[in-house]
């Protein structure tokens, strides 16, 4: 019969801080899920791994109220890559895809839960998110996954499949039809029938507790409708449907309490919690009271033995057991003493029990443990929870007392670690010699513990070596430890390779310089180590990755390491070929951080050598990994200046059409100082603006002075009209002038013709009269201070009465023109003028033309800045 599957997560791309993959695990009310990293590169992937090797008849996956992918696709695979390869796309067999809502109908409040059935056989399921749904609260395009819910059942069937046949048999001589209306609902009514009580709609709305109380009690009606206990088992599916509502409700009192503790209200969080506490108890009173709740089904959490992962109705349930580290996480989580225990991925048979029914509840006295419980571990560092497979295994020791719980997280570990192999022996075989077989056993044991335990143990030794030992002795040892430290610092358990850390750092900064060991020794263990730490800076896990980089740039600043100037080199060599994009943005990484740290003097870095890299990783196809290439470059302009520039294309053009290298030439410019080209457009643009501005503004003054021109115009041909009338009444009745001469009628005398200089042409009409005032007409100048249009013989009176700039003019007594102020002493003493200056005409530079061009003229308009 199909049921939930257990797994863990064996790798994501990436996760936002707070919202990891290992949250993926976890079916409850307050579980937050797995986000991805703010503005990730498409696609995601979650890689997780089941169990067993198992066949998959549903998925179910919670999608996130609004950080919602548009996509997502399903690959199995039977196995994984080898060590530190990535994951290769042709190890897994696409199943297909499924679309999510935009969720725009609900207005981003409602959640999608996504059911999809599926045949498939494998261990490894792969989960690809593709780009998110875009919409007004999810600023940062993430995609998240709140839950996903697995359901199928073992693959390998060979081992009971006569008794199954041999079953169905019996069955049939004795006239039981598995098809029977009645049994319908039941586990024997359909082979493929699914429980409700593994749908993940059921966990994510009851308490983990009660839910798991429900599943026992699911149990026991099925065993009674077997046994024809049909009144027992009506009265545990009333429990059932009792016990979903009490569920429901302490979920809700769960998620206020969180709630409450997230604002900060620790008076209502404390009244949630006891408000649980006492209804939890009185539903456990009750089960008790009605005979519902033996001693097996209320015991305490860290007092149940170890059951099975796999479901109950498995035929291979009996046989199987669960491995050690789901005990270390059984009895961490009891520690933190949790109001109720959160539900592990194998929910089906963890014996979860409430909590004493009493009315004020109080975790258990358990003392500290020695060392990094599991709990604090990402789940996709915790061992893998493998079902043993030989017959007849013992599922778990004796029940432990509260004395022994203090040593929960190594409980696994217990006892010594197995022997070396002899593949194991030649290859450790001087370490052996030197630490022993027991450490060295330790260091090479499958359980991480046993492994944490030796390099613990070898960092004490080291640390408590006398002074005086022989200096042979001295390095042998430390010569063993490095192969040691070689060997852990590939571990992917990150206790583990946190204590390979620790104890390196502890050799070259203590046991070194306390023995007085040469730098020899340390270039032993620098050389020996960082072309494995830096490949570790390229793992999967971005936690590992951190901590990875972090020490190397911890360790190229320690006194006794920078003077090596070893781990700079190592950073400046090219990109290999088949290189991990995260190894290469963490070189160029340590690269930026150690020139900051460090500079070239005295570092081992060279200029030609970080621009030869530099250069190069500008062309590598991580986006990253160029930008921090540009920022490299740029840090080393400001400090080399134009000796940069040789290992650069020339700043043209044709190289600027490249962006980077646009960035990096405006960037020189910055630093220099001087207006990039967006800038300097932008100059051009508000130059050209205000040029146009200022143009715009001087044909208006323009047009209004022409205007006044204009009714000045009018008003002398009102006078020239009716003196040239008068002049017609007198000469009437004189001789009649001859036929030939030509004559202009009286009323048309002063059409085409300029008032001011009394020119007469045919081009003179309304706007060429316009043009002619501008640009041709002698009489009339532009004052080159106000740009108003004046008379050249009432120019002086307009410079000293009218202009805009008139107190800067002063008037000479002799000639009486118009002179600017600072000129007019000079003027004066140099007695070039004279009265006689009155009746000269003004020279020619004082009568410019009109530059503007009027409004609805086309190019004829415009003239020049030439004299007329």
């Amino acid at each position: 019969m199909p049921h939930k599957i257990g797994f863990v997560v064996v790798s994501s791309s990436g996760h936002e801080d707070g919202f990891s993959a290992r949250e993926l695990m976890i079916h409850a009310p307050t579980v937050s899920g797995w986000r991805s990293p703010r503005f990730c590169q498409f696609p995601q992937e979650i890689v997780l791994q089941m169990v067993e090797r198992c066949r998959i008849r549903k998925l179910q996956l919670l999608a996130h109220q609004y950080m919602i992918s548009s996509k997502i696709e399903f690959y199995i695979s039977e196995s994984l890559p080898e060590y530190f390869v990535p994951y290769q796309a042709e190890r897994f067999r696409r199943l297909g895809y499924v679309s999510l809502c935009d969720n725009e109908k609900t207005g981003c409040k409602a959640r999608e839960l996504k059911s999809v059935y599926v045949d498939a056989v494998g261990q490894f399921l792969k989960l690809i998110f593709h780009q998110n749904h875009v919409n007004k609260y999810n600023v940062y395009n993430q995609v998240a996954l709140v839950a996903i819910n697995i359901i199928g059942d073992p693959a390998d069937f060979s081992d009971d499949s006569n008794i199954t046949s041999r079953e169905k048999l019996i069955d049939h001589y004795l006239g039981h039809n598995t098809e029977d209306p009645a049994l319908e609902g039941s586990c024997a009514g359909k082979s493929d029938y699914i429980s409700p009580l593994d749908d993940l709609a059921f966990d994510m709305y009851q308490d983990p507790e009660v839910a798991q109380i429900i599943r026992k009690l699911d149990e026991r009606k099925r065993e009674a409708v077997q046994k024809e206990r049909y009144d027992y088992a009506k009265k545990l599916k009333q429990a059932i449907a009792d016990l979903q509502k009490v569920g429901e409700r302490l979920g809700r009192y769960e998620v206020e309490k969180r709630c409450a503790v997230e604002k900060e209200d620790y008076d209502l969080a404390k009244e949630k919690k006891q408000q649980m506490e006492q209804y939890r108890a009185k539903v456990y009173e009750q089960l008790e009271l009605h005979s519902l709740a033996d001693a097996e089904l209320m015991r305490r959490p860290f007092d149940s033995p170890l059951q099975p992962l796999v479901h109950s109705g498995s035929p291979r349930h009996q046989p199987a057991t669960l491995s050690l580290p789901q005990q270390e996480e059984r009895v961490t989580e009891n520690r933190f003493a949790d109001p109720f225990p959160q539900e592990k991925p194998s929910s089906h048979s963890l014996d979860i029990s409430p909590q004493h029914p009493t009315g004020d509840w109080a975790p258990p006295t358990i003392d500290p443990p020695r060392r990094t419980h599991l709990e604090s571990l990402p789940y996709d560092e915790r061992p893998l929870p493998a079902v043993r497979k030989q017959p007849g295994a013992a599922a778990v020791g004796p029940e432990k007392s509260d004395g022994d719980v203090s040593e929960g997280p190594r409980a696994g570990a217990a006892g010594d670690p197995e022997p070396l192999t002899e593949k194991a022996l030649r290859e450790a075989s001087s370490a052996v010699d030197v630490l022993g077989e027991a450490l060295v056993a330790g260091a090479y044991s499958k359980t991480w513990s046993h492994r944490e335990d030796a390099l613990l143990a070898l960092y004490k030794q080291l640390m408590e070596m006398p002074v005086g030992t022989p200096k042979e002795d001295l390095k042998s040892t430390l010569r063993a430890s490095v192969f040691l430290i070689r060997r852990a610092i590939r571990d992917i358990v990150t206790p583990v390779f946190q204590a390979s850390l620790k104890l390196l750092k502890m050799i070259i900064t203590q046991y070194i310089p306390k023995h007085k060991l040469s730098k020899l020794e340390t270039t032993h263990c620098v050389e020996r180590t960082i072309p494995i730490l830096l490949t570790r800076t390229g793992d999967s896990s971005a936690r590992l990755r951190v901590i990875a980089s972090n020490f190397v740039q911890e360790m190229a600043l320690f006194k006794e390491v920078k003077s090596l100037q070893i781990i700079p080199s190592y950073l400046v060599q090219p990109f290999k070929a088949k290189s991990s994009p995260h190894v290469a943005l963490s070189q160029v990484a340590l690269l930026a951080r150690l020139l900051r740290d460090l500079g070239l003097e005295c570092s081992g870095l060279t200029a030609d050598s970080v621009m030869k890299f530099s250069v190069s990783a500008l062309e590598h196809r991580v986006y990253e990994v160029r930008e921090t290439a540009v920022t490299i470059i740029l840090d080393m302009y400001k400090q080399h200046g134009a000796s940069v520039l040789e290992y650069l294309p020339p700043d043209d053009s044709t190289t600027r059409k490249n962006v980077l290298y646009k960035t990096i030439f405006e960037g020189f410019a910055k630093i220099d100082g001087r207006p990039t080209d967006a800038e300097i457009r932008a100059q051009k643009k508000a130059a050209t603006e205000e040029a146009e501005k200022r143009k715009k503004e001087e044909i208006k003054a323009l047009q209004g002075q022409l205007a006044a021109l204009r009714e000045m115009q009018a008003e002398v041909q009102e006078k020239e009209s009716d003196a040239v009338k008068a002049k017609n009444q007198d000469t009437q009745g004189r001789k009649a002038a001859p036929p030939d001469a030509a004559e202009i009628p009286d009323n048309h005398y002063l059409d085409n013709l300029c008032i001011f200089c009394g020119e007469r042409s045919d081009s003179f009409t309304e706007e060429g009269l316009d043009l002619h005032y501008w640009k041709q007409c002698l009489m009339l100048t532009r004052c080159d201070y106000c740009k108003q249009v004046v008379e050249i013989s009432s120019l002086t009176e307009h410079l000293l009465t009218e202009c805009d700039k008139k107190d800067g003019f002063g008037k000479c007594y002799r000639c009486s023109e118009a002179i600017l102020k600072e000129e007019l002493p000079r003027h004066i003493k140099m007695k070039d003028c004279n009265r006689e200056c009155l009746l000269r005409p003004p020279p020619r530079a004082l009568t410019p033309c009109v530059t503007s061009v009027l409004p609805g003229q086309g190019p004829a308009g415009g003239v020049s800045d030439k004299v007329s």
